[in-house]
């Protein structure tokens, strides 16, 4: 029997419904046959939370997938929760924003995108327009799948001999990792546009290309003097500019004489970015391992000659202003430098190199066990970041340590909800809510229940040690309701009658 709330918390059923609809939607215990039920218009905000908040049982994709509205099916499309191969079931929806909406991938976007099956890739990559007037074009929903980084550098280039010319093209985006037959494959390529995409980065390399003319203000300025192969006349013109050196400093087709011309720039950030080229020549690298200036040095012994480009790019991004605690995307790297070279980064003294050494996703059991223990707090957060293997403490104590980091690792199962007692008292919130829920508490968390952060009450009352009349308390105040109704020690009997309030039919 329900016990009945205090006065101070008193509350009729229906003030209450809301709150019950939300929390039953979050349910993980909560059976297909009770979640189908909000999947009515009249289940409201809790509908929204079902198809985009959670994963979802074999039984409740399928419904979602028919469902005849297409904010619904939209919600399922960019539900980050479920599989990849779940969201790409809607690839051909009738509706174009549904289909968009898988191009477009998961909302909030996370840290680490994971990209669709090939057939579905393929699909919206070779989608023609309806004939009729829609919303977005084929053309637009390709444009979303490009920015939403699904696309993986290794489905390009197992793409390079696809039958379908829009497809086959993506191979030239990582031209870097063609071999020479290849490239050649594509530059002869019966279709004109793979043709133009791979003459592009045969361009990008000719002096006599993209950097012939010196380009105006604007982003492809900046690409230009990046990336490009530069003229001679457009390279003096850069090195006249001490606006434009450090671009040219960063440069894989300066040539020597340029290289070696920017060592001594009187910008240290100009020399530093010099000391981190991959082509230095060993008179030059021994010139900036003496720098006056500490970066330069450091950046420069940091990796003796020889090393590859692929090398020089992963220790760039532990170097880079604001690497401590980034929120960059975690993605599949173009160019991947040799298991060995990490391993003997995972065991040198320097912290840039074992930094770069947390974020292989292949570094072995062993050496992640070594990085789990590192002196360098950065490096140990990295670790739980970043490696699938990360030990569970490692990434417990990155959560804790790092607030910015918690919404990627909420996501990840290597991150432990149980064994947390020693965080319920906790300065903040966010770590109090997590060891809230902890399933294996000697006893239920009464104390976090009048807590004064709405989330680590649902989280406390959400707790499967609240049972029976306890439960129940919950259930009928304000504080602790929707909390309550996420709980999976209700009983199907008891979800369904709370829909029951709410007139949610069977």
């Amino acid at each position: 029997m329900p016990i009945s709330p205090s006065a101070s918390s008193a509350c009729s059923a229906s003030d209450l419904t809301d709150l019950w609809l939300r929390g039953v939607a979050a349910n993980q215990g909560a059976p297909a046959e009770v979640l189908l039920r909000l999947l009515h218009p009249a289940a409201g905000a809790a509908r929204q939370i079902l198809c985009e908040e959670r994963g979802l049982p074999d039984e409740v994709v399928d419904t979602v997938v028919a469902h005849p509205e297409f904010k619904v099916r939209r919600s399922l499309a960019r539900n980050a929760h479920v599989a990849p191969a779940t969201r790409g079931r809607l690839v051909e929806d009738p509706h174009v924003m549904v289909r968009a909406t898988v191009a477009g991938g998961p909302h909030p976007r996370p840290r680490q995108q994971r990209p669709l099956p090939d057939d579905v890739l393929v699909t919206l990559l070779t989608a023609e327009d309806s004939g009729e007037l829609e919303l977005l074009t084929a053309d637009e929903i390709r444009s979303e799948l490009a920015a939403s980084w699904q696309v993986t550098a290794s489905f390009r280039y197992r793409m390079r001999r696809h039958e379908h010319p829009a497809v086959r093209s993506l191979a030239t985006d990582v031209w870097n990792m063609l071999t020479a037959e290849e490239r050649q494959a594509l530059l002869n390529d019966p279709d004109p546009d793979v043709r133009a995409s791979a003459e592009y980065w045969v361009r990008a390399g000719d002096p006599a290309g993209m950097g012939a003319v010196f380009p105006a203000p604007g982003h492809y300025r900046w690409m230009v003097l990046n990336n490009y192969a530069l003229s001679d006349a457009v390279l003096e013109e850069a090195l006249a500019d001490p606006e434009f050196r450090w671009s040219v400093a960063g440069n894989p087709y300066a040539p020597p004489h340029a290289v070696a011309r920017l060592a001594r720039d009187a910008d240290p950030e100009v020399r530093e970015r010099v000391a981190a080229r991959a082509d230095l020549d060993p008179a030059v690298w021994a010139e900036l391992a003496e720098d006056a200036h500490e970066r330069v040095p450091t950046r420069a012994r940091v990796q003796p000659l020889p090393r590859t480009q692929a090398e020089c790019l992963a220790v760039d991004h532990e170097a880079a202003e604001g690497a401590h605690d980034c929120l960059c995307l975690i993605l599949e790297p173009h160019t991947v430098p040799d298991p060995d070279w990490y391993r003997a980064c995972a065991e040198s003294e320097e912290v840039l190199l074992r930094l770069a050494a947390a974020r292989c996703p292949t570094l072995p059991r062993d050496l992640v066990a070594r990085l789990a223990e590192d002196p360098a707090e950065e490096v140990r957060h990295r670790l739980a970041s970043w490696h699938p293997l990360a030990p569970a403490e490692t990434v417990l104590a990155a959560f804790v340590a790092r607030p910015r980091q918690r919404p990627h690792l909420l996501m990840q199962s290597r991150l432990p909800r149980t064994g947390l007692s020693h965080l319920l008292d906790h300065e903040d919130p966010e770590v109090r809510a997590l060891a809230a829920a902890d399933p294996t508490l000697g006893r239920a968390p009464a104390a976090l229940l009048t807590d004064p952060d709405d989330r680590v009450r649902r989280a406390a009352a959400a707790n499967p040690l609240f049972t029976g009349d306890a439960v129940e308390a919950l259930l009928h105040d304000p504080a602790t309701a929707e909390g309550a109704a996420a709980n999976p020690a209700l009983p199907p009997d008891r979800l369904h009658a709370l829909l029951d309030l709410a007139d949610l039919p069977r």
